[in-house]
């Protein structure tokens, strides 16, 4: 029976290779659509997929390289190297927007007449459920895993759903006498895109830059120290991100005249109730001793600090 992290080691390269495959797929088939068409909106797809291409096979390596267990030179792990993909998956996503834009606006001066719509048509609908298969296989390893890197893959398949069935809708209003649409949806399909890119490079950002986790996180790992009977109050709490594990470091007050074994006991019960609620967390908890008449006003309402 695989262990928990086995388990989602498998997970993460279920969802990496799935993607890949997905992909490939999808550029084929948008390949040869574009090819007997013309249709702009369909290379917007086309376009989108081949950057969904190379993003999914920067989350293969990244993901396999953030499984690394840590070693002397990354002691916390190699987690941050899916925010880094997940920065690369930003910037390509935007690099293939803009070029969209600008393939769009040369047709809308220039437009030209669509051909065998029909097959455009049965391609994106083929696109749309193969994209449906790969979200969920996605949203089932997210919710198991956490991972950045797959959580940002998903989020550019889910805009990719979006736009199919907007490029679906030009191409049926093509059929019926409104090809000029074409371009025009292409061009939204772009600008979401870029949207979706922000988002993306956003999130990788922060991590990258060991942003603070939410203030409920923080309030909950507060609220769990001071929980403990023996704790006094709770200072100096700080959390960042790397990769799937969230890192904890806080103070804990205890009384002065505590033996240290038992200090200590108590530190390893605040540990293990705040991993009960953050299994995967790396926590570091630091015991200062305060006279037992003394009580931190953390306890009586002080807040995180």
């Amino acid at each position: 029976m695989l262990n928990k992290s086995q388990s989602t080691a498998s997970l993460l390269r279920l969802a990496t290779y799935a993607s890949v495959a997905t992909a490939m797929t999808l550029i084929a088939a948008k390949f040869v659509a574009w090819l007997v068409t013309g249709s702009v909106s369909v290379l917007a797809s086309l376009i989108d997929s081949l950057m969904d291409a190379a993003a999914s096979l920067i989350n293969l390596f990244a993901v396999r390289y953030s499984l690394m267990p840590a070693d002397g030179e990354h002691r916390f792990g190699h987690g941050k190297a899916e925010s880094l993909a997940g920065l690369a998956q930003a910037t390509f996503i935007a690099g293939s927007a803009v070029f969209l834009i600008l393939h769009a606006t040369e047709r809308l001066q220039h437009p030209r007449a669509l051909q065998n719509v029909s097959v455009a048509i049965w391609v994106m609908a083929f696109s749309v459920i193969a994209t449906l298969v790969l979200v969920g296989i996605q949203r089932y390893v997210i919710q198991r895993t956490g991972s950045t890197a797959i959580r940002a893959d998903s989020l550019h398949y889910m805009s990719d759903l979006l736009t199919n069935v907007s490029i679906i809708v030009a191409l049926v209003l093509a059929v019926y006498g409104w090809p000029g649409l074409d371009p025009v949806f292409a061009i939204g399909v772009a600008l979401f895109i870029l949207y979706g890119a922000w988002h993306i490079g956003f999130e990788a950002f922060h991590q990258l830059m060991d942003r603070e986790l939410s203030t409920e996180v923080r309030d909950r790992v507060h609220q769990i120290a001071l929980s403990h009977p023996q704790v006094l109050g709770v200072h100096d709490l700080r959390t960042r991100q790397s990769g799937r594990t969230q890192i904890i470091q806080l103070h804990v007050e205890l009384n002065a005249n505590l033996p240290l074994a038992k200090a200590h006991t108590i530190t390893d019960e605040v540990d293990a109730a705040i991993r009960e609620t953050f299994t995967d967390a790396d926590i570091i908890i630091h015991q200062d001793p305060v006279p037992s008449a003394e009580r931190s006003e953390c306890q009586h309402g002080g807040g995180v600090q």
